[in-house]
């Protein structure tokens, strides 16, 4: 049987027979690479983004398309200053909330009134127009914790987790609003999915996990499935000591990064929820080689569960070798051949 990119995620997704496992590698700078354009033009062109994708989603039978490109679209439309390397990921020039006197002028704001963040919802809208029912799409907000980050700066979350929670709870509320709102406008285009990206939730401990992060991400995700969509739940890093935790947030999808062992993260995320990952993105695929990657594929696959996902454990880089990004795909046809032979 031969399925579309959207047939055969939402099927394993449910655990149901499929012709192959999906690929469901994370594409930004690499994208922006293959179809010879920088990485500033890439974030702030809706086009661009769109034509990289679908490219490397055909020439590499990747199973979804995306949105992701920068964790800064939120805190552009918050009112901070955003710098855009010319081929680099957009950054924070300072934070921008710095006390109480800073959130009181902190508010939501409409994604259909904000440049940065109209322009992804305008590539929910294009793929949905080019590829419809061919590929599942994926919009993108960032976690309410990791939107903190950005606007508040790290090393001032993370003491204020201990210092000052109250600060941090307020933050936070307006965070997880500002993520609501902005995934509804990407569902509301036409996304089929919404990844949510709280990278830095993975250096908190479980306990201030279980406070700080978790019944945002709940709330969230609670938001997605009332619009009719599924939530995809990104943490890079090393999530062990969180993956029951994260099991509550009752995401359809998690990634799994590399330094977390896979078949640990299935076993705890059970039939409910999709695990996707893992193998390493820098050493097995942008510093090895095709033979390297078949390797680790193999390995991921060999503890898959009937609802699991392959994918490096985060971004393929820039740089990765063509070959070596083809071999994910085509070492998955060859295990489906196998099984059916």
């Amino acid at each position: 049987m031969s399925m579309t990119p959207y047939e055969r995620v939402f099927a394993r997704l449910k655990g149901l027979p499929v012709d192959r496992i999906p690929n469901l590698s994370i594409l930004m700078t690499f994208a922006a690479k293959y179809i010879g354009k920088r990485y500033d033009q890439y974030v702030r062109d809706f086009r661009i983004l769109v034509e990289g994708n679908i490219r490397c989603c055909k020439d590499f039978e990747i199973d979804m398309l995306s949105v992701i490109s920068d964790p800064m679209r939120e805190t552009h439309a918050f009112g901070a200053e955003v710098v855009f390397p010319v081929d680099g990921v957009p950054y924070a020039q300072a934070p921008f909330i710095n006390s109480f006197k800073d959130l009181e002028n902190l508010s939501s704001k409409d994604p259909l009134d904000e440049v940065r963040l109209f322009d992804r919802v305008q590539a929910v809208y294009l793929y949905k127009q080019e590829c419809a029912q061919e590929y599942p799409i994926l919009g993108w907000v960032e976690g309410a914790f990791a939107e903190a980050c950005d606007l508040h700066g790290i090393t001032e979350t993370m003491k204020d987790l201990y210092e000052a929670p109250e600060f941090l709870i307020d933050l936070l509320e307006i965070c997880t609003s500002q993520a609501i709102i902005f995934a509804e406008s990407q569902i509301d285009a036409g996304a089929d999915f919404i990844g949510i990206g709280d990278a830095a939730a993975s250096l908190i401990s479980p306990k201030m996990y279980q406070k700080f992060v978790l019944p945002y991400e709940q709330r969230i995700i609670q938001a997605i499935h009332a619009k009719g969509a599924r939530a995809k739940l990104h943490i890079c890093g090393n999530t062990t000591s969180l993956l029951s935790l994260i099991t509550e947030t009752k995401a359809d999808m998690i990634d799994v990064d590399y330094p977390v062992n896979f078949n640990n993260a299935i076993q705890i995320f059970g039939t409910q929820i999709s695990a996707c990952g893992n193998f390493e993105p820098s050493n097995v695929l942008f510093l090895g080689n095709s033979s390297g990657v078949q390797a680790a594929v193999k390995n991921c696959v060999a503890i898959a569960a009937n609802n699991t996902m392959i994918a490096p454990g985060c971004e393929v880089p820039r740089d990765t070798p063509v070959e070596n990004l083809k071999s994910i795909s085509k070492t998955l046809w060859e295990i489906a051949d196998q099984q059916i032979n």
